[in-house]
């Protein structure tokens, strides 16, 4: 009886993820559920790459000329702050389409979140495009071109779906 007791326990802690979801994190997988377009920016303050996308304006253009899409700004490896205040000086913080949010991990070394939503997390700015629950687009290494996301946003409008479809066969 011990010896299936300890498989079952090895088997347990095998498939049982190492970390908890944080408050953040559970509010976006909530969130990302929505019919309509979702769209989670995981971003810092502190990140070159971020601070340029926001001085571009593109992150502000893209909000207001979609306000049917919910922003998500998830400030990461940013010891819980959630950058509210650079947002705020490029007008994002307070649109009705914007939520500002931190995960509450620390910024450096080993105790680094390094998943978020069940999504790999290694580089900022990262951006990602959900609807329904689904995740359509990715991007996960650096400043995002807004023509693109622009592109990517009208594509995820659509219904299309792959699922419960017949696999090729090999």
């Amino acid at each position: 009886m011990f010896k299936s007791d300890l498989l079952i326990l090895v088997i347990l802690l095998a498939t049982t993820p190492l970390r908890a979801e944080s408050p953040t994190e559970q509010k976006v997988l909530e969130a990302i559920k929505s019919s309509d377009p979702s769209v989670v920016h995981l971003w810092a303050p502190w990140c070159s790459n971020c601070q340029a996308e926001l001085k571009s304006g593109g992150w502000l253009k893209m909000i207001n000329e979609n306000p049917q899409v919910k922003f998500y700004f998830v400030s990461v490896w940013n010891d819980g702050q959630d950058g509210g205040a650079m947002l705020q000086k490029f007008q994002i913080a307070h649109q009705p389409n914007v939520t500002v949010l931190a995960d509450p991990g620390p910024r450096k070394g080993d105790n680094k979140i390094k998943q978020f939503a069940g999504m790999p997390l290694s580089w900022i700015p990262t951006t990602w495009i959900y609807k329904g629950g689904d995740l359509r687009y990715a991007l996960n290494y650096g400043e995002v071109r807004f023509d693109v996301l622009q592109q990517f946003l009208e594509d995820s409008k659509s219904e299309w779906s792959h699922k419960g479809e017949a696999k090729l066969q090999e």
